[in-house]
Formats: C-alpha cells, sequence, structure tokens
C-alpha cells in the first residue's frame, strides 16, 4: 500500500467457523507507512478474542484446536482513512491472509537435496546497532526481523536516500537498518517483529511485493532460490539445535540465500558480531526440523510452539516468467 501523509488503512478479519458460527470482525492491523505528526501510531491490536479464537499481534489462531473446531472460511475487510478535512488517499494493490492447518509435530520428515547455488544478498548485522534508538525495541539486539527485510530490500535493488536518512546518527554504521527498524515499528506490540508489517514496510520501495507465508519444507524454498527469490524465515531453538549458531532463540528471522552441494543451509543471520561474519552455513537437518515444526522443548522444558516453517518472501511487482511459476509453486501467486 502508499500511505501519503495523513492517511491509513485498517485490515479486518471475519471467520465461519466449522460449526456455522462467526467470529467477530478482528482488528488484524492499522498500517501507516510514516510517523510524523500527521500519521496515526501504526498499531496491531491486542486482546481480541471471542473465547473460541484469538489475535495474537499479527495472527489468528484457534485457543483450542484439540476440540477439532477450525476455520472454513474467512473475508478481509479494508478501510481507507485519511484525516478529515483532507484529500489524500491510500492506494492499495495486494491484500491478503494466509491461512494453514498443519499437524503438531516436534520433528518434520527429511527432505533430499535438489538445488545447490548461492544469492548475492547484501550482508547486515544487527548486533553493531545494540542500544541505538532504544526507543524502537531497546535497540538493535532485537532488530532481527528488520535487518533481514533491508537484506532483501536491497538485494532487489531498494535504497534509501540521503534525505530518508537524514534522521539516524551519522555516526552509526549502516543507517539503513536504523530506518527499517523504525519504519516497521509496531506501538502496540512494542517491536519491530510484525510479520505483515515488515512485508507492508518492503513494499513501500518502488517495484516490491510483499508477503508472509508458510512453506512446507526445503524443497520449497530451493525452488525459490533456483528461480533467484531469497526467503526470510522464523524459527526459534536452543543453542545446541543448531551448531555453529552461537546463541539459542525464542524467536528470529535470518535470510536463506542458498544452498551447498551437500544441501546445507547458506543463510545471512543478522545475529552476527558484524557484517563480516553474517554468511553462515548451518546443517540441513537441524536447520530443516527447528524452522518446520510446530512444537518444542524452551530452556525450561516445557513444551511450546514452532512457527511450522513461516516466512516472508519479497518479490518484484513484475515477476519474470521463471519467478512467477516458482512463486505458485510454493501458493503465491
Amino acid at each position: 500500500a502508499h500511505t501519503p501523509s495523513g492517511t491509513w488503512i485498517q485490515v479486518e478479519l471475519k471467520g465461519t467457523y466449522s460449526d456455522g458460527t462467526d467470529t467477530p470482525w478482528y482488528v488484524m492491523g492499522r498500517w501507516t507507512a510514516g510517523d510524523g505528526e500527521q500519521d496515526i501510531r501504526r498499531t496491531s491490536v491486542d486482546d481480541q478474542s471471542d473465547g473460541r479464537s484469538s489475535i495474537w499481534t499479527d495472527t489468528f489462531s484457534i485457543d483450542d484446536a484439540s476440540t477439532g473446531l477450525r476455520l472454513a472460511s474467512y473475508r478481509l475487510r479494508l478501510t481507507l482513512h485519511r484525516r478529515p478535512g483532507t484529500h489524500s488517499t491510500p492506494t492499495v494493490w495486494r491484500l491478503g491472509a494466509m491461512g494453514s492447518d498443519i499437524p503438531d509435530r516436534f520433528t518434520v520428515p527429511a527432505s533430499t537435496p535438489r538445488h545447490a547455488g548461492e544469492l548475492r544478498v547484501p550482508r547486515y548485522s544487527q548486533e553493531i546497532h545494540k542500544g541505538q534508538y532504544p526507543e524502537y525495541d531497546n535497540g538493535g539486539e532485537a532488530w532481527c526481523s528488520p535487518t533481514s527485510s533491508q537484506m532483501i530490500i536491497e538485494y532487489w535493488g531498494g535504497r534509501l536516500t540521503e534525505e530518508q536518512l537524514a534522521w539516524v546518527d551519522p555516526s552509526y554504521a549502516d543507517p539503513q537498518v536504523c530506518h527499517a527498524a523504525r519504519y516497521t515499528y509496531d506501538n502496540q506490540y512494542e517491536g519491530c517483529g510484525n510479520w505483515p508489517f515488515n512485508a507492508a514496510y518492503a513494499a513501500t520501495f518502488k517495484g516490491l511485493q510483499g508477503v508472509v507465508t508458510r512453506l512446507g519444507s526445503l524443497t520449497d524454498l530451493e525452488t525459490l532460490i533456483a528461480a533467484g527469490i531469497p526467503a526470510i524465515t522464523s524459527q526459534s531453538f536452543l543453542e545446541e539445535e543448531l551448531t555453529g549458531s552461537g546463541y539459542g532463540t525464542s524467536g528470529h528471522l535470518m535470510t536463506v540465500i542458498g544452498f551447498t552441494a551437500d544441501g546445507d543451509v547458506i543463510a545471512n543471520d543478522p545475529a552476527s558480531d558484524d557484517n563480516d561474519a553474517v554468511r553462515r552455513v548451518y546443517k540441513r537437518r537441524e536447520w530443516e526440523n527447528i524452522w518446520l515444526r510446530t512444537k518444542r522443548y524452551n530452556a525450561s522444558g516445557k513444551v511450546v510452539s514452532g512457527t511450522g516453517g513461516v516466512c516472508y518472501l519479497y518479490f518484484p511487482a513484475h515477476p519474470s516468467p521463471r519467478q512467477r511459476k516458482a512463486l505458485a509453486a510454493v501458493g503465491v501467486r
């Protein structure tokens, strides 16, 4: 969407349960690209529930899936807003939602490597921004999502002007990462990791589209990489579950840029000490499992959720035939 100063959009979802009853209209987000005096506070909306389903920041969820209750269908409502007495209006060219029903699992089936290759994606570390602009989720140590977004935006040729970056302290390296953090920030969530807000930020760059989806296997990722499309993936793991990571996390984003000849995952991991250390190679089987599982044990031994293959995909507004075919193969049209 394009949201000039003083305008914003609201996206709502209303579903029909498998028993034929309806959910209320849930607010899935209020988005504006800016944060000036004329703009609203970009935000998700908490505390929405009907006792059977709830909204968790940017995600609709059935409260107790073990009952067999499911969402049979849904509709979206998009409302365009502007300040009273003004004439500007938002422009929206893509609206969607991703829904899936995948089994609870701690371990996923192993896949067979099919493609080797690596994309030349810029490398940025979130860690060099520690302590910078703490008003945006306490600074760079929490900026895995916008840092990953900025890598792929620049891969596709997206650039910020000197004027756009003029607000950033000139002593800070990679000011575009600070900019991405500021303009993906969710004021309710108090963080920069709102998934659709990151995709919406990417789409503010000319010629780019962004979606949040869920892939079913590393084979899907290989299909995208072979077509020149990198992906930002969401995962959580203990340090010992991902050899070479050097950390554990309850939720982290990184950018998959390729696969080795042995099928291992080549990732630009923003949780690195500096830009030179961002490129990592992770063992295929380990990485596959931490990304695709829906259940895991945390550091306290408690069973918690995994993302089940969630990723962001940014790609040209007018994809090449090869890119279009790859996107369609993973359910994006």
